[in-house]
C-alpha cells in the first residue's frame, strides 16, 4: 500500500462548540481522495491539567485495526491509562529494537503537543495522509528529491509577495487567531 505524506495538524479550541462541520470536511476531503484523516482525537486540558481524550476518527473498521491509534503512539499518549502506556511503550520497544532505532527529534527538538495544550481549552489533533501527494512525493524522488522541510505559511507573510492584499491577509490572519487572542 502507498501511503501519501503524513501530518500531524493540532487545533486548539478556548471554549470548543463541535456541531460536526470539522468531520463533515474532513468525509468531503475522504470522498474527493484529497486527504484520508487516519486517527484523530479531541483532547480536554481541565483548568488542573487533567486529561480527557476522545477518539475521532473515520476510518472504517478494517482500516482503523491496520492503521491503530497513531497519533496516541506518536506524542506518547496511552488512550487506556496505565495500561495503555505500558502496551503503547512495548510496541515501540518493539519496533525500535527490530529497526535499529528510531532517531526522529533530538531532546532538544521534542514536541510536546499535549504541553502545548493550555489548561482549561481543548485540541483537535489529526493524523492525515495527503492522498493527493503520493504521484508527486514519488515523481520527486525519483529525481533524486527529498523533504527539507515544510510548514504552514501565516496569510501575513503572503502580502509581501503580491498573493493576498492586506485587506484578505489580516482578515484571514484573524479567523486562524481569533480564539487565541480571546483567551
Amino acid at each position: 500500500m502507498a501511503i501519501g505524506p503524513v501530518q500531524l495538524i493540532v487545533l486548539g479550541f478556548n471554549h470548543p462548540e463541535f456541531h460536526g462541520e470539522i468531520i463533515n470536511e474532513l468525509e468531503r476531503l475522504r470522498e474527493s481522495d484529497t486527504v484520508r484523516v487516519i486517527d484523530a482525537l479531541a483532547v480536554h486540558k481541565d483548568a488542573d491539567g487533567e486529561i480527557e481524550v476522545a477518539h475521532l476518527s473515520n476510518l472504517s473498521k478494517g482500516e482503523a485495526i491496520e492503521l491503530g491509534t497513531k497519533i496516541g503512539a506518536l506524542i506518547g499518549l496511552g488512550i487506556e491509562g496505565e495500561q495503555g502506556m505500558e502496551a503503547g511503550a512495548e510496541a515501540g520497544a518493539e519496533a525500535v529494537a527490530e529497526g535499529d532505532g528510531v532517531h526522529v527529534f533530538s531532546d532538544d527538538e521534542a514536541w510536546d503537543v499535549l504541553e502545548d495544550i493550555p489548561n482549561d481549552s481543548a485540541a483537535a489533533l489529526i493524523l492525515i495522509e495527503h492522498h493527493w501527494a503520493v504521484p508527486l512525493r514519488d515523481a520527486i524522488a525519483r529525481a533524486g528529491g527529498f523533504r527539507l522541510s515544510d510548514g504552514f505559511i501565516s496569510p501575513l507573510d503572503l502580502i509581501g509577495i503580491g498573493l493576498v492584499s492586506r485587506e484578505d491577509a489580516e482578515q484571514l490572519h484573524a479567523i486562524e487567531t481569533a480564539a487565541t487572542a480571546a483567551a
